[in-house]
């Protein structure tokens, strides 16, 4: 599966190979949630309708986007929850073909699919795609400079920024009016960038086990290996050097190798709680919140519902891109984590209210508003995943960096949860 990388160290050669990793891994993830009002009217093979000259009632789905948003991030938990069993013995080679394949299937199944439900399992896949590379690719990482990390995280605000703007772009009656089904289609190039990101850009240490596509034993790395692994680690931090009987000593290691690894989380939550609260307030408003704010066509510059909601997306990934790809330049201490989870909890509850109470005269306010919580939301991701690298020691870091990364999609799952009651809600209330 993996091939030999050309030429010698090249720490800028790996900087762009994990932004492109980074891009692709997120991008059908982001595409799938601004494609989200399409995917819940293929049922009723809806039509863009025009911006309404005066707004005085609610239109809301049957369903909140919040559903679609549960369907591309639980089989990401899953994974990321799971993996850690078993994901040691699997080559990043072959787990990257494994996210390559999903990606490109989900984006077939969404464009050929005339029902919400099948449309719904396309997403379900990408989900499983994006879950299983981010844990892959970060647990990479810990192989290489902390300047990846943040070229990492670059690469993902880049898959926002740019998968909200090429669908909205492509989709917008007023500039390529392209139908979300062969706009699906369009995007099948990306599983293309993303091999060619792996197999030829990125150059992989020769510590990392590498798997050959004829060889079906090299795709499963040995048990032996990955096991006499966790031995030394364990006997390096815990003096486990005498000589003990051999069947009671392997007991012993397992036992307390289980119990290491929850030692080792535990520390882990001063970087995960921030983030998780950081994740759930964004998240509720995106895909809760944002679909109930329209404006009329005076103060919404003339787009249709969903062209509105279609460029809040874009503009929320604005912010997230330029946060994340500042963290060479700006770096906010780990003690500070915590006021970017308050200052986004406090922009759910002015988002809130807004869509309660329709108080924001212009769109454009509603942009500046939304493009603040993309900033918070991008600083929390890449400062706290720049911190785990930092702080975090070598032999624990490869663990650590996956551990975090369950907290943004712990995060988001609850946002999915709170958002559809909350829709719901609003949306019996008169405006």
């Amino acid at each position: 599966m993996e091939v030999a990388s050309g030429g010698g160290t090249g720490p800028r050669r790996n900087s762009v190979a994990f932004w492109l990793l980074g891009l692709c891994n997120n991008f059908a993830y982001v595409v799938m949630l601004s494609a989200a009002k399409d995917i819940l009217e293929k049922d009723s093979k809806h039509i863009e309708k025009p911006c309404r000259p005066e707004v005085t009632t609610r239109e809301c789905q049957i369903m909140s986007t919040g559903s679609v948003l549960l369907a591309d991030i639980i089989p990401a938990l899953l994974i990321k929850v799971l993996a850690p069993m078993f994901i040691h013995r699997v080559p990043f080679g072959v787990r990257h073909f494994i996210v390559v394949f999903l990606q490109a299937a989900s984006f077939l199944i969404v464009g050929n699919s005339d029902s919400t439900g099948f449309a719904l399992f396309g997403v379900v896949l990408a989900s499983f795609g994006s879950g299983l590379g981010e844990i892959s690719y970060l647990a990479l990482s810990s192989n290489y400079p902390s300047t990846v990390v943040a070229a990492w995280s670059s690469g993902t605000g880049g898959a926002g920024l740019i998968g909200a703007s090429i669908y909205a772009l492509l989709t917008d009656s007023k500039l390529l009016g392209i139908s979300p089904k062969h706009t699906m289609f369009i995007m099948l190039i990306l599983p293309v960038l993303f091999s060619f990101a792996y197999w030829s850009t990125l150059q992989i240490p020769r510590s990392i086990h590498r798997a050959h596509f004829l060889q079906p034993s090299s795709w499963i790395t040995s048990l032996e290996t990955t096991s006499s692994e966790s031995r030394r680690i364990e006997e390096e931090e815990e003096g486990l050097l005498e000589n003990t009987e051999g069947e009671e000593e392997g007991e012993n290691v397992s036992r307390r190798t289980e119990m290491s690894k929850i030692r080792k989380a535990l520390p882990l939550l001063r970087f995960m709680v921030p983030l998780i609260s950081v994740y759930l307030a964004e998240y509720y408003i995106n895909q809760g919140l944002l679909e109930l704010l329209e404006f009329d066509c005076s103060h919404g510059l003339g787009m249709s519902s969903e062209s509105q909601y279609r460029w809040f997306q874009v503009t929320y990934q604005l912010g997230v891109f330029i946060s994340r790809s500042s963290s060479n330049y700006i770096t906010i201490p780990t003690k500070y984590l915590t006021s970017l989870a308050i200052l986004q909890i406090l922009n759910a509850g002015f988002f809130t209210f807004t869509a309660v109470y329709s108080i924001l005269p212009h769109i454009i306010l509603a942009f500046f508003a939304i493009f603040f919580e993309g900033l918070l939301g991008g600083a929390s991701y890449v400062n706290t995943f720049r911190a785990v690298h930092r702080e975090v020691s070598i032999e624990n870091r490869e663990f650590s960096m996956g551990v975090v990364s369950i907290s943004d999609t712990i995060g988001i799952v609850f946002a999915g949860f709170l958002a559809m009651p909350v829709h719901n809600l609003i949306c019996s209330t008169p405006l």
